[in-house]
Parts: structure tokens; sequence; C-alpha cells
């Protein structure tokens, strides 16, 4: 008797596609970190750094259109340059505050 055997028709393949990913919060979610909000308000410079210092680079970018893109480039959040550019033109706060609270919550889940 012979042994069956299994023929492979399909060869396994790697897939370099990122599933979309999503932001963790709304932009206007300040509640759900008061914090952070605080911190967006009161410090704002501070707590730019602190996302500059997360995503190691300089730590005036922190609060710029680049860094926001460069952010949802990595995780795969849909949006586009010109999105980015009016989050940070119009709510600044709200847009570094959404970054930071975004930052700490993949922290938390060890995806970051």
């Amino acid at each position: 008797a012979m042994a069956s055997q299994t023929v492979i028709t399909v060869q396994p393949q790697f897939s370099a596609v990122q599933q979309p990913g999503e932001w963790q919060t709304g932009l206007l979610d300040c509640c759900s970190d008061c914090g952070v909000c605080i911190c967006g308000m009161f410090c704002f410079l501070c707590l730019s750094c602190q996302v500059a210092g997360h995503m190691d680079e300089c730590c005036l970018c922190g609060s710029s259109v680049a860094m926001r893109t460069l952010y949802r480039t990595r995780y795969n959040i849909p949006g586009s340059i010109l999105r980015d550019f009016c989050s940070v033109w119009w709510c600044s706060p709200c847009a570094l505050c959404q970054l930071k609270r975004d930052i700490n919550r993949r922290k938390a889940m060890g995806i970051f």
C-alpha cells in the first residue's frame, strides 16, 4: 500500500499589506483623558515635546502636520495630509492631545 501524499498547489505568501488602523480616540474626546487635556491646554509645548520624544523626533516637531502624518502612516490610520493640516491648523491642542492619547493607549496595549 502506498502512503497518500498531499500535493501543495498554492504556496504560502507573506502579505506586507497592513489592515487599516484607526485613532484610539476622536479629535474632540478630551474628557477621555483629562490629564492629557489639561497638559495640552496649559502646557502645549511640554506636551508637544513629550509626543516628539515618543516618536524620536526633534522637540519642536511634536505638534506639526508632519508628525501627525508620520504617526498616521505608521499605524495605517486613514486620512490625508490635507486633513492633518486642517486638524493641526484649526485645533492644534485637540490634534496634539489626540496624538498623545493614542500613543498612551498603544503603549498600554503593547503595540507602540
